[in-house]
C-alpha cells in the first residue's frame, strides 16, 4: 500500500482533538484533486514517523504535512502548503508568507494551546471514499 503514499502529502494531526478532526473533515471535503491522506499521531504509523525524525511523540500539539521521500513541513508551513495544493482561492492563503515564520508559528502555538477549549471532540463519519485516505497501521 505504501506505493500509493508515494505520491501524496501525508497530513498527521492529534486525533484526540476537536479543532483537529474538524481541519482534517475540512481538508477532505475540498481536496478535488486526491493529494492527501491522513494519519493520527496517536496511531501506530503516526508514531513511526515521529521516531524515525526524533520528534515528540507524547505531545501532539503539532499538525505535520510529509511528502514521503521528499520532506515533511510543520505548523504554519505544513497549513501553507495544504492551502496552495488545494488550489483555487485557497491559495490566498499564500500572502502568510509575508511575515516571517517564527510570527506564523507563534499564533500557531497560540491555537495550539487553545485548541481544546476551542472545539469539543466531535464524531465525525468520513464517506468511504474519505475513509481510504486514512491510514490505521
Amino acid at each position: 500500500m505504501q506505493e500509493n503514499w508515494n505520491n501524496k502529502h501525508i497530513v498527521f494531526f492529534d486525533g484526540e482533538c476537536g479543532v483537529c478532526n474538524f481541519w482534517v473533515q475540512w481538508i477532505l471535503e475540498r481536496d478535488k484533486n486526491d493529494h492527501f491522506m491522513f494519519a493520527s499521531l496517536q496511531s501506530n504509523f503516526g508514531q513511526k514517523f515521529l521516531s524515525e525524525r526524533n520528534l515528540e511523540t507524547k505531545q501532539f500539539n503539532t499538525m505535520y504535512l510529509w511528502k514521503p521521500k521528499s520532506y515533511y513541513l510543520t505548523k504554519s508551513q505544513a497549513v501553507l502548503k495544504i492551502a496552495n495544493l488545494l488550489g483555487g482561492i485557497y491559495k490566498l492563503v499564500a500572502i502568510g508568507k509575508i511575515f516571517p515564520s517564527f510570527f506564523r508559528d507563534k499564533i500557531y502555538d497560540k491555537i495550539s494551546e487553545n485548541r481544546m477549549k476551542l472545539a469539543n471532540q466531535k464524531c465525525y463519519l468520513p464517506t468511504p471514499h474519505q475513509r481510504k485516505k486514512f491510514i490505521e497501521i
